[in-house]
């Protein structure tokens, strides 16, 4: 960026710390640094505000949250063709794994994780949903996903539509194909691109986005805020770059480049509700772990992850591999940063409500669009 902000503070104040240990010979060794509090006080403001985490649970839950991301990838692993899915439980603030074989539960276990014993494994729930992502659904359709603790593909319809014949008829063609479980949402999704308006945004055509997160040579977003080739102007109006990738409907990310005069630093907005917050990484967070979204309009918001790989059903078409979350989100934020902790998640897709009232909101995964563009997440 051009201008001097918290994040370019930020930037500064890393760049110090990074270019330490250069003084004289004689100078006495650094002190032990004391152990890092699990998060800001801003942050911990932010979870008192929209969970209601009094401070020590929530700096006990971003603790566990953080544990519970590094076991969910060993549990995996260790259970291999029993695994059937996990998410975290803020009650015991423990993993629980699903496994369809009992002899793997003690394996698990070791892990530190919680085990619960079901009938379909992961991956044939996963066969089951991608026989749907092949089928048209009807506007009534919110999205479906696979959710490990029903162990089904969960097909959400719209309340006021759910007895049309089309949705009906849906719901129907997907208990052939395997264990379904239907769920009613208020609204259907959109996304949340937006006509020109002020903020911090950057701006292709009259349409306004938010930055996701930063990787070496420009940043992620989403695909429907612009297409391959368009132009992107920065908060200031300036040229600032070129969407060099993008993808809407089926996915919904894509990859723009800056031009000299603008930098990319690890950092998402903490918009003075919180500190600006370094990514440092990329590590996936389980189903039930606490998240935040920063954008353009509603700012810093937070809220659980509802689950992961949903299609989600849009006016535009169906998007894939997508994750829902309780976070709200409104017009502008598209595009914007998902992050749990200091680790990057994702970018803003859509969804339905408004931070006023409440509502849901889904993300493109940040590792799906690193890997679909062969880009490096820029971290501190």
């Amino acid at each position: 960026m051009k201008r001097t902000t918290p994040l370019g503070f930020a930037l500064a104040a890393l760049l110090l710390t990074l270019g330490a240990g250069t003084g004289a010979a004689q100078a006495a060794p650094p002190p032990e640094p004391a152990a890092a509090p699990a998060a800001s006080a801003g942050l911990i403001d932010a979870l008192r505000d929209d969970l209601g985490l009094s401070p020590a649970r929530a700096e006990e839950r971003l603790r566990a949250e953080k544990a519970a991301a590094r076991v969910e990838e060993e549990a995996r692993r260790t259970a291999g063709g029993a695994y059937a899915g996990a998410w975290f439980d803020p009650a015991s603030e423990r993993l629980v794994v699903a496994l369809t074989d009992r002899a793997e539960e003690a394996g698990v276990r070791a892990l530190g994780a919680d085990t619960r014993l079901v009938r379909h494994s992961a991956a044939a729930l996963d066969r089951a949903k991608a026989r749907l992502d092949g089928r048209a659904a009807p506007r009534g359709v919110a999205g479906w996903h696979v959710d490990p603790r029903t162990n089904s593909v969960v097909v959400t319809v719209v309340r006021a539509e759910r007895d049309a014949p089309a949705v009906r008829a849906f719901v129907e063609e997907a208990r052939a194909h395997g264990p379904v479980t239907v769920a009613e949402t208020a609204a259907a999704p959109r996304t949340y691109a937006a006509g020109t308006v002020g903020g911090d945004p950057y701006y292709t055509g009259n349409v306004r986005c938010s930055i996701g997160f930063s990787v070496h040579g420009g940043f992620v977003t989403a695909g429907h805020c612009g297409r391959a080739g368009a132009a992107v102007r920065g908060w200031d109006g300036s040229a600032m770059g070129t969407f060099q990738g993008s993808s809407f409907p089926g996915d919904d990310y894509a990859y723009v480049s800056v031009h000299s005069g603008w930098w990319t630093v690890p950092v998402v907005l903490g918009w003075g509700v919180i500190p600006d917050r370094l990514v440092r990484g990329s590590a996936e967070a389980p189903v039930g772990a606490s998240i935040c979204r920063s954008g353009s309009t509603t700012k810093w918001h937070c809220g659980t992850v509802l689950a992961k790989n949903e299609t989600v059903n849009y006016s535009q078409g169906a998007v894939h591999q997508m994750t829902k979350t309780s976070v709200c989100a409104e017009g502008g934020d598209s595009g914007g940063a998902f992050i749990s902790g200091d680790q990057a998640q994702g970018v803003t897709s859509g969804g339905w409500g408004n931070c006023s009232s409440g509502g849901e909101t889904w993300f493109q995964p940040v590792n799906e669009i690193l890997g679909r563009y062969g880009l490096t997440l820029h971290t501190a």
